[in-house]
Order: C-alpha cells, then sequence, then structure tokens
C-alpha cells in the first residue's frame, strides 16, 4: 500500500465517523425531499426547450414547403410562357430549397426524437419521485413514532428507577397493615363484650314487659284472662332495680 493511499485511509478514518455524527437521517430525508420536488420545474423547464426547439423547426419544414410549391408553380408558369430564364433561376433556388428541407425534416426528427425521450425521462423521474418521496414520508413517520416510544419508554423507565413504583408498594403494604391493625382491635373489641349478658338482660325486660301487659289486662278484663292468675302488685322501680342488681352481681361474677 503505497503512502498516499495509507494517508487518505486514516483521514476516512479520524473524519468519517465525525461527519456520520453529524448527520441527521431526519433532516437529509427532508432535505432529499425539497431537492427532488425541486427537480421538477427545472426538468420542465428543459422539456419546454426542446418542445419550443420542436416547433420551430416545424415552421421551418412548412417555410420551405410553401417555398418549394410557390417556386414549383413558377417554373412550370415560365415554362407555359417559354421563360425558360426565368425557369431556370427558379429552378436553382428550387433544388437549394429542396436541400433546406431535407435537413431541417431531419432536424425536426432527431428534435422530435429528443422531445418524446424526455417526456419518457419525465415520467420515469415522476415514478421514482413518488416512490422515493413516498418511503422517506414512511421513514419520517417511523421516526417520530419511535421518538414518542422512546419517550413513554423514558417515562416507564423514570416511573420505576425514580422510586414512584417502589413507594407505590410501601404504601399500599402500609396502609393494609393498618387496616389488619383496625380490623383485629374491632374483633378484640367486640370479643371483649359479654353479648351473653345482654341478651339475658333483653330477654327478662322482653318478660317483664309481658307480665306487665297481663297484669293491665287482668285490671281491665279484656282478652282471655282465664289463664292468668292474679299477681301481687308489685312495684315496677323496685323490679328494674332488682333486675339490675342481677345483671351487676353477674359480670362481676364472669369478670
Amino acid at each position: 500500500m503505497s503512502m498516499w493511499s495509507r494517508f487518505k485511509r486514516f483521514v476516512k478514518s479520524v473524519f468519517g465517523g465525525a461527519i456520520s455524527a453529524l448527520e441527521d437521517p431526519k433532516l437529509i430525508l427532508e432535505q432529499n425531499i425539497r431537492d427532488l420536488n425541486d427537480q421538477v420545474p427545472k426538468m420542465n423547464e428543459n422539456i419546454a426547450s426542446v418542445k419550443a426547439n420542436v416547433m420551430l423547426l416545424q415552421k421551418e419544414v412548412r417555410k420551405y414547403e410553401n417555398e418549394l410549391a410557390d417556386m414549383t408553380a413558377k417554373i412550370k408558369a415560365g415554362i407555359q410562357a417559354n421563360r425558360d430564364d426565368i425557369a431556370e433561376r427558379y429552378a436553382m433556388r428550387l433544388e437549394s430549397g429542396r436541400d433546406n428541407l431535407a435537413s431541417t425534416k431531419d432536424q425536426l426528427k432527431y428534435a422530435s426524437a429528443a422531445y418524446d425521450k424526455a417526456l419518457q425521462v419525465k415520467k420515469a423521474f415522476m415514478r421514482e419521485k413518488e416512490r422515493k418521496i413516498a418511503e422517506a414520508k414512511d421513514a419520517l413517520r417511523a421516526h417520530e413514532r419511535a421518538k414518542w416510544q422512546a419517550k413513554v419508554a423514558d417515562t416507564l423507565e423514570s416511573f420505576e428507577v425514580g422510586g414512584v413504583d417502589q413507594t407505590h408498594d410501601e404504601m399500599i403494604n402500609r396502609l393494609q397493615e393498618q387496616t389488619a391493625r383496625n380490623e383485629a382491635r374491632m374483633e378484640m373489641a367486640l370479643d371483649s363484650v359479654d353479648t351473653e349478658a345482654l341478651q339475658i338482660e333483653e330477654d327478662a325486660q322482653k318478660i317483664r314487659a309481658a307480665e306487665v301487659v297481663k297484669q293491665f289486662k287482668l285490671e281491665m278484663g279484656v282478652g282471655d284472662t282465664s289463664g292468668l292468675k292474679e299477681e301481687p302488685q308489685m312495684d315496677l322501680s323496685d323490679h328494674e332495680s332488682e333486675s339490675a342488681g342481677k345483671t351487676i352481681g353477674k359480670q362481676r361474677t364472669q369478670n
């Protein structure tokens, strides 16, 4: 390997990576789309020039054809008038006009072929341009989606790495522990209540109320009193005091 080749390889290795790092694919694709669109007016201008040349040559062909027709008529008129001198003069010009017509027709032929070729090139270019632009736009849209997905991924990562996920689980566990403790306290409080004594007191009150109603019925002679026997009058306040005393005594015994 020559010294120059080694030097070029060295420069490429040093600056190639830096240039690649500076290139933004998104910006380059957007610029490529603009460049492709900018080429269309230039191409149309070139095609218009070729078309104008074709039109000029067509006019020249028609002009030469008209001149040849005119000279042919004058030659025939000179011959009919026995003026060979006039016929010969136009005959010389006729030969020159024929050469010009033939040359112009050749130019028109090549110009028309060039115009048709230019139209084909434009058609192919437009098809390729649309394909490249569509491909570039798809890549740009995919790039935008990737950027959005990257932002979502960053958000999720920061959610976990930043401690939000950890503190969330920790606070849920704390609340569940507090709820369990409160439920346990409630169960212990309910267990400490003498529900049996409360039920006995409630039954005693119902029995006492039934006896009072029976006593009233007996006094009033209402209803079937045959099965009732007269009981001695009892002061309700004394009866309540006695029941309360029995309940308190039982509770003390249980404790």
